[in-house]
């Protein structure tokens, strides 16, 4: 009998000790909950946000699960064309007037918006319903504490880019993501990794810019903060955004 009290005992005190390690571990989607907070809140749901990025003119209006999201700029023929991606569909002006599409074009138009606005207005995109968000753990980047969380997407609602993946490095204190890194599969496929830099807030919403990062070793996508740590990037480009407007929605009709 004492034996088999002496062992009820252990499993029951390595039970508490799993638990309490289970608690303490930081929950994904609360993190990503305080990094949505810190970078604009409530202020995502319901605005109109403007930007120009490589001299086209992007515009994004949310008024809680309506949006419409648009694209302007001037072709090499000198024709303005304007491209709307709505919850409704997409559609492509050119001169102001509408010009049908063939569905391909109007998927790789939409994905190219969308791209552009997703990344834009990060991390407000990662509660949509398609989203599925892993915790990874804690690491160090720049002597700075980070949590490392991992997103994949659902196939139903996840768009073209459904089997591309992510990992966010959010500041343990600050809740900022700082970094990002992820693989896509269009156009032969690929990976990157970005360093945000020049952080500003323009109606109560936090902007950054990006540098644009490629590596060339066989590296799983998790352990891209340590191949960055240890100067094995290479830089690509730069993700600006210039000329950021934000307004808040009265009503439909700013729609």
């Amino acid at each position: 009998m004492l034996y088999k009290s002496i062992y009820t005992l252990l499993f029951i005190l390595l039970i508490s000790i799993t638990s309490c390690q289970t608690e303490k571990q930081p929950d994904a989607q609360q993190i990503v909950d305080k990094a949505i907070e810190a970078h604009g809140g409530e202020r995502f749901l319901k605005s109109a946000i403007s930007f120009e990025f490589r001299d086209r003119q992007y515009r994004a209006l949310r008024d809680g699960g309506v949006f419409v999201y648009s694209r302007t700029f001037t072709d090499s023929t000198g024709q303005h064309v304007r491209d709307v991606w709505r919850n409704s569909g997409f559609t492509r002006t050119i001169n102001d007037e509408e010009v049908e599409l063939p569905e391909e074009k109007q998927k790789a138009y939409t994905a190219s918006v969308n791209s552009v606005i997703y990344f834009a207005l990060l991390p407000y995109a990662l509660n949509d319903e398609a989203v599925q968000k892993e915790y990874l753990g804690e690491t160090t980047i720049k002597g700075e504490p980070y949590h490392k969380v991992r997103v994949t997407f659902a196939q139903e609602g996840g768009g073209e880019g459904y089997q591309d993946v992510y990992i966010y490095w959010f500041h343990q204190q600050r809740h900022t993501m700082d970094y990002l890194a992820y693989s896509f599969q269009e156009n032969d496929g690929g990976t990157r990794f970005r360093e945000a830099f020049n952080p500003r807030t323009v109606g109560d919403i936090l902007f950054q810019d990006y540098n644009n990062y490629t590596l060339k070793e066989d590296t799983p996508l998790e352990a891209y903060d340590q191949a960055f740590e240890a100067g094995k990037m290479e830089k690509v480009s730069e993700v600006v955004l210039e000329d950021i407007e934000v307004k808040e929605l009265e009503s439909h009709r700013d729609m």
